[in-house]
């Protein structure tokens, strides 16, 4: 056995005290054995998957149990000889390449790196060795993909990267923490398969640490499921997959079968948005050509497409942070200012937007109270009393309870809960439409479907319009009245879901779908059999 953790116990500090968060977990892995981690938010995955490091983050610490790597308990060692494991026997693999690599080195410096500190490999070693990886994890031109830096290489390029990178020192044992969370399906496809072969290749075992069950259920050889850092089961993937005995593992695979009831849709009326020919980019570059979709009154179309497809520059364009070179936006049947700053108080206040990443889209610094009620006085001059009245109407319309959150900062929100807080931000300028930036692509299916289900009931409600932006099809199934389908900077296809999807009527919706993860264990060897790169 390569890896043993017995009866683990972790506690967080706080203002009372020692909190417990792992309640004596037991995790064991064998070599060449992939044991995927799934559960909810604070379940205690990462933590978990960190201790099998020897390592617990700022402000917890190790109150019981064992983790013995190869015979060695990680928790008796003095540090200096844990951070000799680390990088050499056992690697990570974090969920944001972006944020872990050094954007100032160069990608085969940060790659280099690890050998050299570690002492396994010299310079000439170690580049060849990234060469061949590179190769593996199909990476464009491996002899010399490593002199570019972090920016100038996609996000799913970075991520295989970063897995090289992980097994720069062959390590015994890899931690994979969500490397596939953020990515569209057609990169996510391809940096699955490459992780699957390398693993196989090299013969490392490794942890993989997702909420997606889908995926889970592609990399994994068992499946332990955790909640409130307890263990509910553990099993074999097929016979997870297929009999799952506790009911809250059977709640977490009922979550995918969540769908909107399909509802009229006045498309003949003037739409809320229309897009017209819109050509737009950055310096001599176009990122989008003519592209032209209609938003209906009070319906949610979905944007779908893969990384670089231009999704996320029609929004900028939309919000009047990016000028168009040709085509305008309408709002109301009236054109918009292609520039924010020209645009009036009222046409601000009609254009809302919920990001993909609360936590960075919230001032850490503020409480919610003050979040919230910067845009009910800056749009509807609302104050004292009224500004009162409206936030507690706000709490509630997303769920949560006015008197527990409205003096909290952020830092003491959970991931889902910090979302809530940023659709609430939206609702407060009383918006006609707002953009959706991958509202759920960080959070685990629980939370999602919460939120999905907030955004359904919602626009109900309000008679809002909704853009979602998404690389998730499940998410698109769920609440999407229409579908526009990017690539390129071009519209492939659009029309009502049924249309769009229900046979896939276009050959690149065909391949989104194809690259969609299917809860069968054997789909991911099946296409890497076809050839998926």
């Amino acid at each position: 056995m390569l890896l043993n953790i017995e009866k683990l116990k972790i506690e967080a500090k706080g203002e009372e005290g020692w909190t417990p968060i792992l309640h004596g977990v037991d995790l064991r892995v064998d070599r060449g054995e992939v044991v995927g981690l799934i559960g909810e938010s604070g379940a205690g995955k990462s933590t978990l998957g960190l201790a099998a490091m020897g390592f617990a983050q700022p402000g917890l610490r190790f109150s019981g149990g064992h983790v013995r790597f190869d015979g060695t308990d990680l928790l008796t060692i003095p540090e200096r000889q844990r951070r000799a494991f680390r990088g050499r026997r056992v690697a990570y693999v974090a969920q944001s390449a972006a944020a872990s690599f050094n954007p100032a080195w160069r990608l085969i410096e940060q790659f280099c790196e690890g050998p050299e500190i570690h002492h396994t490999a010299d310079r000439a070693a170690s580049e060849a060795f990234a060469h061949e990886l590179y190769a593996k994890m199909h990476l464009p031109d491996p002899e010399h993909f490593g002199l570019r830096f972090p920016h100038q290489v996609s996000g799913g390029q970075l991520q295989r990267a970063m897995v090289a990178m992980a097994m720069a020192c062959k390590p015994d044992l890899i931690v994979f923490d969500e490397p596939t969370t953020a990515l569209d399906v057609t990169t996510q496809i391809g940096v699955l398969a490459a992780i699957r072969q390398a693993v196989e290749a090299t013969g490392a075992a490794g942890i993989y640490i997702t909420h997606d069950l889908a995926v889970v259920a592609q990399m994994a050889d068992r499946i332990k499921v955790m909640r409130h850092g307890r263990e509910v089961e553990e099993a074999p993937t097929q016979q997870m997959m297929q009999a799952p005995t506790q009911a809250y593992t059977r709640s977490l695979w009922a979550v995918r079968d969540f769908r909107r009831p399909v509802r009229a849709v006045d498309r003949a009326a003037t739409p809320t948005l229309r897009i017209k020919g819109i050509t737009a980019g950055y310096a001599q570059h176009n990122v989008l050509n003519s592209v032209s979709f209609d938003i209906p009154r009070g319906a949610t179309v979905a944007v779908v497409g893969e990384s670089g497809s231009g999704k996320s520059t029609t929004a900028r364009v939309i919000t009047g942070l990016l000028s168009p070179s040709a085509g305008v936006v309408e709002l109301d049947g009236q054109i918009l200012p292609p520039r924010l700053a020209q645009r009036s108080p009222d046409q601000l206040r009609k254009v809302q937007m919920i990001y993909q990443m609360a936590d960075t889209a919230l001032n850490p610094r503020q409480t919610i109270r003050q979040i919230l009620s910067r845009p009910l006085q800056f749009y509807r001059g609302l104050t004292g009393r009224a500004r009162d009245v409206r936030l507690h109407e706000l709490m509630e319309q997303i769920e949560l309870t006015p008197d527990t959150f409205l003096d909290r900062l952020p830092g003491e929100l959970s991931g889902g809960q910090k979302q809530r807080i940023g659709i609430a931000r939206a609702l407060a300028a009383d918006p006609d439409f707002i953009i959706c930036d991958e509202v759920t692509s960080a959070l685990d299916q629980l939370v999602a479907e919460g939120i999905l289900r907030l955004l359904s009931r919602l626009q109900d409600e309000t008679g809002v319009s909704y853009m979602i932006i998404t690389h998730d099809i499940a998410t698109v199934r769920a609440i999407a009245d229409d579908v526009v389908v990017m690539k390129n900077g071009q519209v492939m296809d659009r029309g009502q879901q049924a249309e769009v999807l229900d046979p896939p009527r276009h050959a690149y919706t065909r391949e989104l779908l194809a690259s969609v993860p299917q809860l069968d264990p054997d789909w991911l060897r099946r296409r890497i059999a076809e050839g998926v790169e």
